[in-house]
């Protein structure tokens, strides 16, 4: 039975390019979940868009004397072009800038404020008189009241996870021009976050499928004890506060983008004639997934959480698959210091399949993980090409020269070839599993490992010694490793996506792999073949050194 399956990736800040972090953080992760769920028939949709609001925006926007909506606008239209390169599938890709999200928005900010879940306070606000602005949380930086972390940010400190507010930190300075802030009174509303203390605990406590990492710092959180947090800012940027006497404050930024995969879906919904189709995913029975970063673990599995229990009537996440950081060439990534691979530079001069497979079968899922160029070339020549693109182009080419192109009748299997085919449906149902449960890196490696058990059984069999002497012996080896090939094809999919649909038209399928669906599907005999194309290029070793010139320049 089929099942709906909701897919909300982080929303990335319209402030500067994509880079690797992003994408192994949760774009390919959700995409590959949201391919996959597609193909074994699940209603699916997943959703995000660029984050337009906030202060870095502005910040970026000041320095390069422009709009903080010409910054936004340049971002989102690069992010939407990268995710075309990367096969990235969304079902709808929007921005925090349309009128529905902010409908969306402060219809969730006045139900809570009815409900009594917010209150207005007085927070201490940063204030840098050089720049002679209130500075953004994540433009405070300073020392970690609980690690001691010097570079800890005002929202969140990254070595330890903990949320923080800017007063909390220890000698603050400013990140733009390092100076030391002033701190100043300011009305806020504060979101009760505290009264949802047990009952998130409660919900918590019911989630056994979670990934230990995400499972242990939310537990860290409640253990703390939940504190209330201001959902307001004095910006001039943003959705405005839906409150007289507000006009001049915006809604926090972090309370606003979670909203974005509930008005995303209801923005979809019109898009597709039916207003109310949202509701499938929200109200009825569903499994609301979000792929983020590590870095976002409290704002999805406790404040949008709590936000959604104060809301009322709506679907909690499901489940919450935080990925680690991804590190370059042992060390941390830093936009500021360029030690980066951005994404619109890789898909200049790279195809997007050899990157997905880095990057699933390094994905940081419990732990930190490093892409290097030395690494990736070795990757994309020694699997990619060597292992699993060689085993297709040479009994494809192999099939074409000797079998006129069409697939031969192998009469009937032997013990070993008909192992390698129980093997085949095997790592099918494999890495189905691997994949219902987000464990993306252990679904591409049973892949790998059935293309690596084909090719020493090509090896063996030798068609190519075999095909004078004992042309039905070549014809039992060549039709095996064709059946092995289109599972590789279905389990691969979702993963690698360009060269999927390339081996699956070489293997003279008529229909797509999306209308095949997620099962086993063997080439019949006398069906012809499509054209043998590479699946993969071999990529010189000079790359290594040329990319890894370019790193911190």
């Amino acid at each position: 039975m089929s099942e709906r399956v909701h897919v909300g990736v982080a929303w990335p800040y319209a402030n500067g390019p994509l880079h690797l972090g992003h994408i192994a953080g949760a774009y390919l992760p959700a995409d590959i979940f949201a391919r996959f769920n597609r193909l074994i028939g699940n209603e699916v949709i997943m959703v995000s868009g660029s984050d337009q609001h906030g202060a870095p925006i502005t910040i970026r926007a000041e320095r390069e004397g422009t709009t903080p909506a010409a910054i936004a606008q340049k971002y989102h239209e690069e992010f939407v072009r990268c995710w075309a390169g990367l096969g990235i599938s969304w079902d709808l890709y929007t921005t925090t800038g349309t009128a529905n999200h902010a409908e969306v928005t402060q219809d969730i900010f006045l139900t809570l404020l009815n409900k009594g879940y917010l209150y207005r306070d007085t927070v201490l606000q940063a204030y840098c008189p050089a720049c002679k602005r209130f500075l953004p949380d994540r433009f405070v930086l300073g020392v970690c009241p609980r690690c001691a972390s010097p570079n800890a940010r005002g929202d969140e400190c990254e070595a330890c996870g903990r949320p923080l507010d800017p007063s909390e930190l220890s000698q603050p300075r400013c990140a733009v021009c390092g100076g030391t802030p002033r701190f100043e009174g300011s009305e806020h509303f504060f979101l009760k976050l505290s009264a949802f203390q047990e009952q998130l605990a409660s919900w918590i406590g019911g989630m056994s499928h979670w990934r230990p990492n995400v499972v242990g710092a939310t537990r860290r959180f409640l253990d703390e004890g939940l504190r209330d947090r201001a959902i307001t800012r004095d910006i001039e940027w943003g959705i405005p506060v839906p409150v007289p006497g507000f006009e001049h404050k915006r809604i926090y930024v972090w309370f606003e983008a979670c909203i974005g995969y509930l008005s995303a879906t209801k923005e979809w919904a019109r898009l597709q004639g039916e207003p109310t189709l949202w509701e499938r995913f929200w109200k009825q029975d569903a499994r609301i997934y979000n792929f983020i970063g590590k870095d976002n673990i409290f704002f999805h599995t406790l404040s949008w959480p709590a936000t959604l229990m104060g809301y009322g009537g709506l679907n909690l996440p499901y489940d919450v698959p935080a990925n680690e950081f991804l590190n370059i060439q042992g060390q941390k990534l830093s936009t500021s210091r360029n030690w980066a691979v951005w994404v619109s530079d890789y898909l200049e001069r790279y195809d997007p399949d050899p990157l997905r497979y880095f990057l699933a079968a390094a994905m940081p899922e419990t732990q930190d993980s490093d892409f290097s160029w030395d690494k990736f070339v070795r990757r994309n020549n020694d699997e990619l090409v060597a292992t699993y693109g060689n085993l297709a182009q040479r009994v494809l080419t192999f099939t074409h020269k000797h079998f006129a192109g069409t697939v031969p009748d192998p009469g009937e299997l032997d013990d070993q070839s008909q192992a390698l085919i129980t093997a085949a449906a095997e790592t099918l149902r494999n890495v189905r599993d691997a994949l219902e449960k987000c464990s993306f890196k252990e679904g591409i490696r049973s892949a790998m490992e059935l293309a690596q058990l084909a090719n020493r059984y090509l090896d063996y069999k030798a068609p190519w010694k075999s095909v004078k002497q004992s042309p039905s012996d070549a014809a039992h080896a060549v039709y095996t490793v064709l059946c092995v090939l289109s599972a590789l094809s279905t389990m691969l999919s979702p993963y690698l996506p360009f060269s999927s649909d390339v081996l699956h038209r070489s293997l003279g399928f008529t229909n797509t792999l999306q209308e095949q669906g997620w099962q086993f599907v063997p080439p019949q005999v006398g069906q012809k073949l499509g054209p043998a194309e590479h699946l993969f290029k071999k990529l010189d070793e000079a790359v290594i050194e040329q990319e890894t010139a370019r790193l911190g320049t």
